[in-house]
């Protein structure tokens, strides 16, 4: 009990704070009349002044810490007592998404080399990008996205901050609920041993996303701190750690070219596992090092989806203890890294499994071989189990930003809480149910809000945050910031326009519905 007042303080003072630059600005005079509208049971001025000292100290902000530590409000729904190596795992498991389910389809179609060379690029991109934010909060003090949006831009800033990233996570959210409904009635078929399915409702994957979304999303949406959802991400990362260890050792346990289980018995395929001593000289059994065809289109997308975690990284930056730019930039580095060596293994090995046969959803090409695989079973419980454990954690900064762009000035309201989150997993569930196939949703949300939240935003907010006495407009990181805003027009015009020649040519797999 003793955590929930200072959440409840914390919570209710983020409000205030966020809906102090929707007023006139973030003087000091006028803090005291925005305090004033806020219910006079929580004391926040004095902490409101402790903030205004940290726009001016972003770098000493260690000096908060110890007394006035408990009632300082940190922006978000957070508490600043996260240490380094937690927080390292939050944002590691804001970036692992289920963008690493599509990877090896993404390497298929552009080979290893140019698929690494991608990786690469992207990494350091959205590190750099990392950067850009950290300084512009460092220097304003405003610790959310919506708001360095506001600072920058006033209203029209912060709609499109919010607005992209709703669009992000609600496309995130549709990835992994996709999954569920993709993935949950194969699992429950193997363990059933059901050959044929006869239309049994369990084995329907639009009541199970259904089932899935109200018995355990809903409730764990509904919390009131996002804190609590902090147990879940190290179970989540562990799932995925567990299936990319699976993935790899199931490269050296496959025969290629692999044999479809509709054509042959569990048997045969056992027996071609052992024989195969010229496996590797068949032509399908070689590995490109590049290779460009249409759905080259949907690769950078898918990469450019996997290190979006540039919502998450102002929280995670404000849970921090003791927290300074250097502190964070590290976290975000780590994170970045280990996520990219994971990415890179499971695409790797998922790619040099099937080669040219593998699918835009790497799971289901396994269920081909032999649907009763019991390793392919388990992993197929962890990823189901990883990412539905965080989809409420991706649906806090949504609701966050559409309590930010139409509720700016008002306090925590459970009402409003709960019905922000009924609406949207319903929303999402429609979408799941009725969208084409996963490839749809990760390319189309991939070529425009992701480019937004890594490349354009960061950019734009830094080069108007940052006042021109410290850094003229020609300045060199003014110039690389422009520049970077440039590549993320150039990302998403690309991504965009591959994508709908690729739909409208009816070539594309995503289109015919495969």
């Amino acid at each position: 009990m003793s955590e929930d007042k200072p959440a409840e303080t914390v919570e209710n003072s983020s409000a205030e704070v966020n809906a102090i630059p929707n007023g006139k600005g973030h003087e000091p005079g006028e803090e005291i009349t925005a305090s004033a509208k806020t219910p006079p049971a929580e004391d926040c001025e004095n902490p409101h002044r402790t903030e205004n000292t940290e726009a001016s100290l972003p770098e000493s902000h260690e000096f908060l810490s110890g007394t006035e530590d408990k009632k300082t409000p940190r922006f978000t729904d957070f508490e600043g007592k996260t240490s380094f190596g937690m927080s390292v795992f939050n944002l590691g498991n804001a970036i692992m998404g289920s963008g690493i389910l599509g990877l090896a389809y993404a390497m298929a179609n552009t080979g290893v080399v140019l698929f690494l060379l991608l990786l690469t690029v992207v990494a350091v991109l959205s590190s750099y990008s990392i950067h850009l934010l950290l300084k512009s909060s460092g220097i304003v003090g405003i610790r959310a996205y919506e708001q360095l949006g506001y600072r920058a831009f006033g209203t029209p800033g912060k709609m499109a901050a919010g607005i992209a990233i709703t669009l992000q996570n609600i496309g995130a959210m549709s990835s992994y609920l996709y999954i569920v409904k993709y993935e949950f009635p194969l699992v429950i078929q193997a363990f059933l041993k059901v050959d044929v399915p006869a239309g049994e409702w369990y084995l329907n994957g639009n009541y199970l996303v259904i089932i899935v979304s109200v018995a355990v999303i809903l409730p764990l949406a509904l919390m009131k701190q996002l804190g609590y959802l902090g147990y879940t991400s190290g179970f989540s990362l562990s799932c995925m750690v567990f299936f990319l260890v699976s993935v790899i050792y199931k490269k050296f346990n496959l025969p290629c070219p692999f044999v479809d289980f509709t054509h042959n018995s569990t048997l045969s395929v056992m027996n071609v596992t052992v024989n195969d001593p010229g496996g590797e000289d068949n032509p399908a059994c070689i590995p490109k090092m590049a290779n460009l065809n249409t759905q080259t289109a949907y690769t950078i997308p898918i990469l450019a989806f996997a290190f979006v975690c540039h919502p998450e990284v102002l929280p995670i930056y404000t849970e921090l203890r003791n927290p300074t730019k250097k502190k964070m930039q590290h976290v975000s580095n780590i994170s970045i890294a280990v996520m990219y060596v994971m990415y890179f293994l499971a695409a790797l090995f998922g790619y040099l499994t099937f080669y040219e046969e593998v699918e835009a959803e790497l799971l289901h090409t396994y269920s081909r071989i032999n649907p009763y695989d019991t390793l392919i079973l388990c992993v197929r419980v962890a990823v189901l189990t990883a990412v539905t454990l965080t989809v409420p954690i991706v649906l806090f900064p949504v609701r966050r930003a559409i309590q930010q762009m139409m509720f700016p000035n008002k306090t925590f309201y459970w009402p409003r809480h709960i019905a922000i989150a009924i609406t949207l997993l319903t929303f999402i569930n429609l979408l799941v149910i009725f969208a084409p196939n996963i490839l749809g949703i990760f390319g189309v949300i991939g070529a425009t809000s992701a480019p937004c939240l890594i490349f354009i935003f960061p950019a734009v907010f830094y080069i108007r945050i940052v006042p021109k006495e410290e850094e003229p407009l020609r300045s060199v990181p003014k110039i690389l910031a422009a520049c970077f805003a440039g590549i993320g027009f150039l990302f998403m015009i690309m991504s965009l326009s591959f994508i709908i020649i690729d739909w409208t040519s009816g070539s594309s797999k995503a289109s015919s519905g495969h």
